[in-house]
């Protein structure tokens, strides 16, 4: 899959502005947030600073270049087996460095000696190399799954973000779902394991 068809995905799951107060992120359009607007000096209406204003303007064709450069080529995705690179970028867009430290946990677990510093190196892009060698689509399954009980780990500690993993209605909420789309369907919680998963949030 080529990375513009990889980033259109992302774009179209993000959607447009929203300014959720329950978000961390703060303001985001096309999934970019403030803070990384911000970072980047993108004062759009060049009024001086860069606010929500910026952040609503946003242009879907600036948002797809930033997400190329600043969290795909940037964290060096590239270096990682070509399988796996869709799951991990679009993590990254979504939870930053913790997408590549949720992979080298996943390495850890599998043998590899690796450091979880969140940074693809040498010794990251060896070990995810040797490991798909090993055991193929395995991995981004494996991968997938540790990003899905990373949600479910954010719903635990911050009951204000169990809205983006459960619907109202109890169901599978759009975190979960997102992670799923990179799971092999066989690995799939049923509606049922989700619920058991989430009945002890109020």
């Amino acid at each position: 899959m080529r990375v513009r068809d990889i980033t259109e995905a992302i774009l179209r799951h993000e959607g447009g502005f929203v300014n959720d107060p329950d978000d961390p992120g703060g303001a985001t359009n096309w999934g970019v947030t403030i803070g990384t607007m911000r970072r980047l000096g993108l004062d759009l209406d060049r009024d001086g600073d860069v606010d929500v204003e910026d952040v609503r303007i946003l242009p879907r064709a600036k948002a797809a270049e930033i997400f190329e450069r600043e969290y795909f080529r940037a964290p060096r995705i590239h270096l990682l087996p070509d399988p796996l690179q869709p799951s991990v970028y679009d993590m990254n867009v979504n939870a930053g460095k913790n997408a590549v430290k949720i992979l080298q946990r996943v390495l850890r677990d599998l043998g590899e000696d690796i450091a979880v510093d969140g940074v693809i190196g040498p010794r990251t892009a060896g070990a995810a190399a040797r490991i798909f060698d090993r055991v193929g689509d395995v991995l981004v399954d494996a991968y997938g799954i540790a990003r899905r009980n990373y949600y479910y780990r954010l719903g635990d500690l911050r009951p204000r973000s169990r809205k983006y993993a459960r619907r109202r209605d109890g169901g599978k909420g759009g975190w979960i779902r997102r992670a799923e789309q990179f799971i092999s369907p066989r690995f799939h919680l049923s509606e049922a394991e989700h619920r058991r998963r989430v009945a002890k949030w109020a």
